[in-house]
């Protein structure tokens, strides 16, 4: 049966236009805020949230190939290069050659990559940490429940894929 809960007086089972109109700002509040401290550390680089995107998933799979970046990002393979040729450059990352097959480009941070990376991450981590410890456990559970109901089917398996694999 669907929950007919209450939260702050309003039903969750139907959501007015103004309702809806409220989350949709909360949303891009909070991608503001969220991103607010990776950019300014970005800026010290001259990079942008496309080089943060490509860093964090690059660590979050050490080998991740070319293709699979490509797909996970969302962007085109001209975008891509780009922002990778300059992290390259940079060494920032190191592109590998495949084992079984030599197309293949594996993405792997070096020290200076995985340096920068702990730095975004930890200002992303500190600020959803107080949002969480302020939010409380029901309210993280259902907030990761309503982001994944809003991810397309395949972006949404792309993150269970990650999620699943540690």
């Amino acid at each position: 049966m669907a929950d007919t809960g209450t939260q702050g007086g309003e039903t969750l089972l139907f959501l007015t236009d103004e309702q809806l109109r409220k989350g949709i700002e909360a949303m891009f509040f909070a991608y503001r805020g969220f991103t607010a401290d990776p950019d300014r550390i970005l800026d010290k680089y001259g990079y942008g949230r496309a080089h943060h995107r490509a860093i964090h998933f690059i660590n979050r799979q050490p080998g991740l190939t070319v293709t699979t970046l490509l797909d996970v990002l969302g962007v085109t393979k001209q975008s891509l290069n780009r922002v990778l040729r300059t992290m390259i450059e940079d060494g920032l990352v190191e592109s590998r050659v495949g084992r079984k097959d030599k197309r293949a480009r594996h993405l792997h941070l070096t020290e200076a990559g995985l340096a920068l990376e702990r730095e975004l991450s930890e200002a992303q981590r500190a600020r959803m940490r107080a949002a969480y410890r302020t939010a409380g456990p029901q309210a993280v559970a259902g907030f990761r429940h309503v982001l994944e109901a809003m991810m397309d089917p395949e972006i949404r398996r792309h993150y269970q894929t990650m999620k699943d694999g540690g």
